[in-house]
């Protein structure tokens, strides 16, 4: 690959790693404690990852269970978790803190879906624009000292790669999409 265009390759591939990032905090029924990637605790005073207080396990299909590392972390995890945007309130017998997963509804399956799709699309537009500042930037090049063959050659590897990432989102988003809907 071109070095002039490796670049862009990183950015939608980053782009890509995004999407699946997002897709792994969507819950599909199973307790996946992926979920609680995005939560901060307040540690001494120090918003710390969920993670690094606490250890987290699946004991049952629908069951997150979360044994702090300190006793008197229990009140500020709880807190975090209710605070945040997962919807599921936690509780404690003094030593662990359980959420326990509803059955999704058929409902609820769509509308998870739906949020699917609609970030698989933003993963999409955030390729395209990639494509385009690589287009734009060779644009600039065609003013300088490469052939318009070069240009051309170039324009379409960065298309190549376009289809390719756009392909991959497409795949995952109905992969996720088949996991959300599988009861």
């Amino acid at each position: 690959m071109d070095d002039r265009i490796k670049v862009y390759d990183e950015k939608m591939t980053k782009s890509y790693s995004s999407l699946l990032a997002e897709f792994a905090t969507i819950r599909a029924g199973r307790a996946n404690p992926n979920v609680l990637n995005k939560i901060k605790v307040d540690y001494y005073g120090t918003p710390t990852p969920l993670q690094q207080v606490g250890n987290i396990t699946v004991p049952e299909p629908r069951i997150l269970q979360i044994q702090p590392w300190e006793k008197s972390m229990i009140k500020p995890i709880e807190k975090a978790i209710l605070t945040s945007d997962i919807g599921i309130h936690p509780t404690n017998d003094g030593k662990v803190i359980r959420l326990i997963f509803p059955e999704l509804t058929e409902e609820r399956r769509k509308e998870l879906v739906k949020e699917v799709k609609k970030k698989g699309e933003a993963g999409k537009v955030a390729v395209r624009n990639i494509r385009r500042d690589a287009n734009d930037y060779l644009k600039k090049l065609g003013k300088t000292d490469i052939s318009e063959d070069e240009i051309k050659d170039l324009e379409d590897e960065i298309q190549k790669l376009t289809d390719k990432y756009i392909k991959d989102m497409d795949k995952a988003v109905e992969e996720k999409s088949k996991e959300i809907l599988t009861v």
